[in-house]
C-alpha cells in the first residue's frame, strides 16, 4: 500500500468515525451562537423538584466537600457521578451531571433543608451539557470513556484535517482553489482572532 492510498484510506475512515462527533458539534454550537432565538422558541426553563426537605449534617472548616456531598446523597437516597462546591458558608452544592437531566443537589446549613431539582428537558441544554461535557474528574467508567473520546476526536480532528490538506497538494490542479480556499479560512480566523 502506498502511502497516497494509506492517507486516502485514513482520511475516509476517520471521517467515518468522527462523524457523530461532529454533527454533535455541529448542532451543540447552534443554541450557544443562537441562544435567544432558543431562549424564544422553547420558553423559560423550568426546574422540577425531586425534594425539598429537613436535614442536617456538620460541614467543618477545610473538610472534604466531596466526602460530605457523597454523605448528603447517600442519606436521601441517591447516588451516582457528582461534583461538590461551596459557593458561599451556609450552601454545599452538589452536581450530578446527565446529558438528558442533570440533578442538582443543594444543602442549605443556615436552614438545615436539602433540595434536588432538575432542569425540564430541553434540546438546546441537552446539546450544550453535551458540547461542554469533558473532563477525567467523573470517576466513572462511562464519564471517562467520553472524556476519552472527545480526546480522541480531537486527535481525529487534526488527523483528518492534516491529511486532506496532503491530498489536497498531491493533486496538482486543485492547488489554485486548494490555495484560495487555505488562505480565505486562515485569513478570517486571524482577523477575528485579533479583533475578538
Amino acid at each position: 500500500m502506498t502511502f497516497d492510498l494509506f492517507t486516502r484510506r485514513l482520511h475516509l475512515y476517520l471521517a467515518m468515525f468522527l462523524l457523530p462527533w461532529f454533527f454533535m458539534y455541529g448542532l451543540s454550537s447552534l443554541p450557544f451562537s443562537h441562544s435567544e432565538y432558543f431562549q424564544k422558541l422553547f420558553g423559560a426553563p423550568q426546574r422540577i423538584v425531586h425534594f425539598d426537605r429537613p436535614y442536617s449534617i456538620d460541614i467543618p472548616p477545610g473538610a472534604d466537600l466531596k466526602k460530605i456531598g457523597r454523605q448528603i446523597l447517600t442519606d436521601n437516597g441517591m447516588q451516582g457521578d457528582f461534583g461538590a462546591h461551596r459557593p458561599n458558608d451556609r450552601q454545599l452544592v452538589m452536581y450530578m451531571p446527565n446529558f438528558l437531566s442533570p440533578t442538582e443537589v443543594r444543602y442549605f446549613a443556615d436552614q438545615k433543608r436539602v433540595v434536588a431539582t432538575s432542569p425540564a428537558f430541553r434540546l438546546n441544554q441537552f446539546l450544550t451539557r453535551m458540547h461542554a461535557r469533558g473532563g477525567f474528574g467523573s470517576g466513572s467508567f462511562a464519564g471517562n470513556a467520553w472524556a476519552c473520546l472527545v480526546d480522541l476526536v480531537c486527535l481525529g480532528i487534526m488527523i483528518w484535517a492534516a491529511s486532506g490538506i496532503y491530498m489536497w497538494w498531491r493533486l496538482g490542479q486543485t492547488r489554485l482553489w486548494g490555495s484560495l480556499a487555505l488562505a480565505s479560512g486562515l485569513g478570517a480566523f486571524a482577523v477575528l482572532l485579533f479583533k475578538l
